[in-house]
């Protein structure tokens, strides 16, 4: 039988804490059986490495695992993802398209941010994992499938079930079994562990030298609050590698990319005087990483205003239009952020990278 540390290398799931291990404990138990698991943490916590975990202690494991980031894709597209469409369905179906239940048969089906899914594809949804087949858009004769649940969230869906926004039957179908993970400030033991994890795997993947963290560093990755949880540490560390020209770490750097909050201080760095060169293109370098973390915040919070707008003016054509120009220059403006890159693009976008190259396509862009 493998031990709790092997059990954790095979999953990828990094941590020593008394809690990372009774997660491996819950995980190895639930995993032998189909029981649907709702995973439950804050964003950035590592859901959907919990959810692979299962999937790959599970006899499904040679199957395919299928994840879905239900709050990604739009309400209107949301049950094409999901179920697939017959061609000429509707309007722009030139083709047959298998959804994700069909592409899951025999395997595992992760849906992710789960509280996002509009209340009327919840009908649905609980229908197909009840009865275990679905129809096709646009489709007369039924499809089986044989594929086992899986579904997280940052929210309590116990309060969005008294919300009347999520279904109180879909919500007791999925929360056979629940697995809490802990936010990662609540166990602090894990953060030296996760830092060497995640700059040796970077060195490895980049083929640099594996940096040194001082003392001082480590201290002050320890007392950070990590609002972004493992996912904001990650990105920490990788970009102090990037951003550093020998493989020594300093606190200085951290204090750089990830200040300590400050409440009443502006974000933007002071104008420092009797900098060498390599220091002042340095700190350029924080600055417009901190920029475009901002403009990133922006364009979601544009995107995000432009789409309640739609929803309440959609019969007014003139608006209508407006906010498809809105949603033109939107992705223009990611595209040009992430320098092309797709994948970034679309989690600047906070879509999918499918629903991005359509939009690239239907904007001729």
């Amino acid at each position: 039988m493998m031990t709790i540390e092997q059990l954790q290398k095979k999953f990828g799931i990094v941590g020593k804490s008394k809690e990372i291990h009774d997660l491996i404990d819950i995980l190895i138990q639930v995993a032998a059986s189909d029981i649907s698991v709702l995973i439950f943490g804050e964003s950035g916590v590592g859901k959907e490495v919990f959810a692979r975990a299962i999937h790959s202690a599970s006899r499904r494991a040679e199957n395919p695992l299928i994840s879905v980031n239900c709050g990604a894709i739009p309400e209107g597209i949301l049950e094409s993802e999901l179920f697939g469409h017959n061609k000429g369905s509707f309007t722009g179906a030139t083709d047959a398209r298998k959804g994700y239940f069909e592409l899951a048969n025999s395997g595992t089906l992760f849906l992710d941010e789960i509280a996002e899914m509009p209340v009327t594809t919840q009908v649905k949804l609980l229908r197909a994992i009840e009865t275990k087949e679905f129809m096709r858009i646009g489709a007369e004769t039924l499809t089986k499938v044989d594929v086992r649940f899986l579904a997280a969230t940052n929210k309590d869906l116990q309060n969005e079930v008294d919300a009347k926004r999520f279904r109180e039957d879909l919500f007791f179908r999925l929360k056979a079994v629940t697995i809490h993970i802990p936010p990662l400030r609540k166990r602090k033991v894990d953060i030296f562990e996760l830092v060497h994890f995640f700059a040796d795997k970077f060195a490895e993947e980049n083929r640099t030298a594996k940096p040194v963290f001082s003392t001082e560093a480590l201290d002050y990755l320890h007392e950070y609050p990590w609002p972004g949880n493992v996912r904001e540490l990650k990105n920490a560390v990788e970009t102090s590698i990037a951003l550093t020209k020998n493989a020594k770490i300093t606190k200085e750097i951290f204090e750089q990319i990830i200040p300590y909050p400050k409440s009443g201080t502006s974000m933007n760095f002071p104008v420092v005087t009797r900098k060498t060169p390599e220091e002042v293109e340095r700190e350029f370098i924080y600055r417009a990483l901190f920029e475009l973390k901002k403009d990133i915040l922006d364009i979601k919070e544009i995107l995000l205003q432009k789409e309640k707008e739609n929803l309440e003016i959609q019969d007014d054509a003139n608006d209508a239009h407006s906010v498809e120009e809105a949603s033109k220059r939107a992705t223009m403006l990611a595209l040009e952020k992430s320098k092309g890159n797709k994948r970034i693009a679309a989690e600047i976008l906070g879509i999918s990278e499918r629903t991005l190259y359509r939009k690239i396509k239907e904007y001729n862009l």
